[in-house]
């Protein structure tokens, strides 16, 4: 039998009883901080450095992400709204997180965290996108059971018909497209890092990271449903304005890796 489309009805809730809920997206956001850890765990020992020095940067990166995150979705996609309610930026449960927020926010802490022990701003970043990518995968995955954030109709017979979205006709699952990309982007940048470890020039991972993470978020973005009302009538819709700055630095920091010295 050929398959003509996927009808995807899958609860988001795992379990519920009394106010408490476990959600997928929940357990897939936290599995993204748990075996990034363990792998930042195996680059600090390769090393040298201390399991407390990985603990202070796995705060920095956990604010960063999630203040980050939901500060992006707030003030990228609805300011009016949440300006005029700013009690409902802190309404994190009630959804809406953008990963664009979340880089800058990490960028951020990130710089806190380099300055304040003394690690070069280039060498923490190089390491710390390796395991921000596979978050990437978990997360995108954690859209895909909440039946968020995916495509436009679609012909093709993996097509999902996201029912609890109300949706009749397949659309593209844009969700596993950009998981599966990032899965394969930090396959290749822990690779790079396997094989060169320390004498890896400073700012190389990061910039590969930077070009091609956020050229796949450019090109899906344009069979990807939009987001909010404004982005109707436009040529390139937010998410795409907002990848250009990061493809360039990454670019430049490609370029200005190769006259660096190795880490």
């Amino acid at each position: 039998m050929i398959l003509n489309s996927i009808t995807w009805d899958v609860n988001p809730d795992i379990v519920s009883f009394w106010v408490f809920t476990i959600r997928y997206y929940g357990v897939l956001f936290a599995s993204a901080f748990f075996f990034g850890y363990l792998i930042m765990q195996k680059i600090f020992k390769k090393e040298g450095l201390t399991v407390e020095l990985l603990d202070k940067l796995t705060v920095y990166v956990a604010l960063g992400t999630i203040i980050g995150a939901r500060l992006g979705h707030c003030l990228f996609y609805d300011p009016s709204y949440y300006l005029s309610n700013p009690i409902e930026i802190l309404k994190i449960w009630r959804g809406g997180l953008a990963s664009h927020g979340a880089a800058i926010g990490i960028l951020i802490a990130l710089y806190y965290f380099s300055k304040k022990n003394k690690k070069p701003y280039l060498w923490t970043l190089d390491r710390i996108v390796i395991v921000v990518a596979l978050a990437g995968f978990f997360i995108r995955m954690g859209n895909l059971m909440n039946s968020e954030i995916y495509g436009i109709p679609t012909n093709l017979p993996w097509g999902f018909i996201f029912v609890r979205r109300g949706e009749v006709i397949p659309k593209h699952p844009t969700q596993i497209y950009e998981a599966l990309s990032y899965l394969l982007i930090f396959i290749l940048l822990y690779s790079i890092y396997n094989k060169k470890g320390t004498n890896v020039r400073q700012g190389f991972i990061f910039s590969i990271f930077l070009i091609l993470l956020f050229s796949v978020r450019f090109l899906i973005e344009f069979i990807k449903e939009v987001q909010v009302d404004f982005e109707q009538n436009m040529t390139l819709n937010m998410g795409q304005w907002l990848s250009i700055p990061f493809i360039l630095i990454g670019i430049y920091l490609l370029y200005r890796s190769y006259k660096q010295k190795p880490a």
